[in-house]
């Protein structure tokens, strides 16, 4: 006997293929629909609403889809009350726990809707008191109370402009032909809108930016007051340290771009100095490290974040071995960003696109299309895409927000 649950979903519901993928996600988890009711907007920026019976074979099952189609904003019209489980083994789910995504998410408490604080995708939520937050599995211990139903969960997906679907050129969302400098200004705007709003910029970067001779214009816009975080591995750090204690960039000579004698012992040199003054900060003090992308950050006063790999050399001290503990430390560092650059990183960014609400402005510029692509399929749905080369973005985008900068060039 099959059980169900009423659901409705508001939006541009056919121009955007909403209702398709709602539908395809049902049948895809084996469930059944009935579509009770349907108001089809009148004007082409009306939404439109859809209010269905879904079911599936058992309550396990149906909990299961539900969670899935919430996530497209297909939410119960009788919301309920959450089924709350008590973790019986530190970093193990409750069977059946709500798996989260990084929308907007509300919990019906005492007969209240209560705001999800920092919402993060694949996480589960976090009851206490009358509070509810998301917490990673690893964090999980013994006695937390955690939802582990759809009932009682709401999720507010943005809505999504309706389309015109007419023929034209350059329409995909990732293009390396569309005008640079609107884009440029485009991102130039967000940050000075996070600015304005008293919120950070948040940058998660990698080496690219030393090796196509971005950094003085990265270090243009922290003393310009638009790096205020700065999320990386071992290699930008490294790299820019070597540039500015070598002038080279693994071994390649940033003034006249080739090799140089020993160049290729520059960056473990440059992290054996580091090493040996004890972090990056006490190079500073020290006046072992005087230019560069650190320096700079670290006499700005600005937080930086190095999560490693299994590759890096050294590390440097700075940098977290331990992923787990990477991961803390950069979400202790997301309150009151406002905007977020992603650039010429992959891992990073895909990392860091894990942990940002979806209400966060991100972009990511890369030369290589897949990057930017890759975080909306790993579910940063808000990533906006821009395929260049990093280092003639960079320069552009300081000239656009340091007026001291842009005079000097």
């Amino acid at each position: 006997m099959q059980v169900s649950e009423t659901v409705e979903i508001t939006g541009h519901l056919m121009d955007s293929g909403l209702l398709s993928r709602v539908l395809d996600d049902i049948r895809g988890y084996g469930g059944e629909y009935t579509l009770d009711k349907f108001d089809l907007g009148y004007d082409k920026d009306d939404p439109s609403t859809v209010r269905m019976t879904v079911g599936a074979d058992d309550e396990e099952s149906l909990q299961r889809l539900l969670m899935r189609i919430q996530t497209k904003g297909a939410n119960l019209v009788d919301p309920g009350t959450p089924e709350i489980t008590e973790v019986t083994q530190d970093g193990v789910f409750p069977d059946g726990f709500y798996s989260t995504t990084n929308l907007p998410t509300s919990v019906r408490l005492d007969g209240h809707w209560v705001l999800v604080q920092n919402p993060e995708m694949d996480c589960g939520l976090l009851v206490e008191g009358s509070t509810v937050r998301t917490i990673p599995m690893s964090e999980v211990k013994a006695g937390m109370r955690i939802i582990s139903s759809a009932q009682g969960v709401k999720v507010t997906p943005p809505i999504v402009a309706s389309t015109e679907g007419d023929f034209g050129f350059m329409e995909s969302d990732v293009s390396s032909e569309k005008p640079q400098r609107v884009l440029v200004q485009q991102v130039a705007d967000g940050m000075r809108e996070a600015k304005a709003n008293g919120q950070k910029v948040l940058w998660v970067g990698g080496p690219g930016i030393v090796h196509t001779g971005a950094a003085p214009a990265m270090v243009a816009l922290v003393e310009a007051g638009f790096v205020d975080i700065l999320f990386a591995g071992n290699a930008l750090a490294t790299h820019d340290i070597e540039s500015s204690l070598y002038g080279t960039s693994l071994g390649v000579d940033l003034a006249r771009g080739r090799g140089v004698e020993h160049g290729h012992e520059h960056h473990i040199r440059a992290i054996n100095t580091i090493r040996k003054a004890g972090s990056i900060a006490a190079a500073v003090e020290q006046g072992v490290l005087t230019s560069g992308v650190m320096h700079a950050l670290v006499k700005k006063g600005n937080k930086f974040v190095l999560v490693g790999s299994v590759r890096d050399d050294g590390p440097l001290p700075d940098v977290y071995t331990d992923v787990l503990e990477g991961q803390r430390a950069m979400r202790n560092e997301l309150a009151g960003v406002g905007y977020c650059l992603m650039a010429a990183t992959m891992l990073h960014s895909v990392a860091t696109g894990n942990i940002l609400p979806a209400s966060i402005p991100l972009t990511c510029v890369d030369i290589n299309p897949a990057t930017v692509t890759k975080l909306a399929d790993r579910g940063s749905t808000q990533a906006r895409g821009i395929v260049t080369d990093v280092g003639l973005f960079v320069e552009h985008l300081a000239r656009e927000l340091s007026p001291s900068y842009a005079e000097a060039k």
